[in-house]
């Protein structure tokens, strides 16, 4: 029984699911939009947003949190300079996540996951 055991495993080791997790929401801050599966979607919405609000923080420590999960130091300096001051006035729900459909090889179910109101929050970067 999985009773209490939060997440989802992907069919990934530890340390590759943590990676993927890392390299997705290193791409969903620098880009502010991916395309990914629902599942991954899911999981890549609670680590966005801790960054998110991390960044809405903007202290060192947090900077020094969000450099250990997101891979590039310019999408950090993006995400304290340019993302989180957007979000100032927004308690959370700092991503949307919208169905596409099934992937056409394996029929996977497809998401998009963005920034909510990325047009605003991205109009100085």
């Amino acid at each position: 029984m999985r009773h209490n055991k939060a997440g989802r495993r992907l069919g990934r080791k530890t340390s590759h699911r943590e990676a993927m997790f890392r390299n997705m929401v290193t791409s969903l801050l620098d880009h502010g939009k991916i395309t990914t599966t629902d599942a991954k979607a899911k999981e890549i919405r609670v680590v966005a947003e801790r960054m998110i609000t991390l960044g809405k923080r903007g202290d060192l420590h947090a900077m020094r949190q969000a450099a250990a999960v997101i891979r590039e130091k310019d999408v950090v300096s993006k995400l304290f300079s340019t993302i989180a001051p957007g979000y100032a006035q927004r308690m959370g729900g700092y991503t949307r996540i919208i169905k596409l459909g099934v992937r056409q090889g394996d029929a996977a179910p497809v998401s998009l996951i963005e920034l909510v109101e990325a047009d605003a929050a991205l109009a100085t970067a």
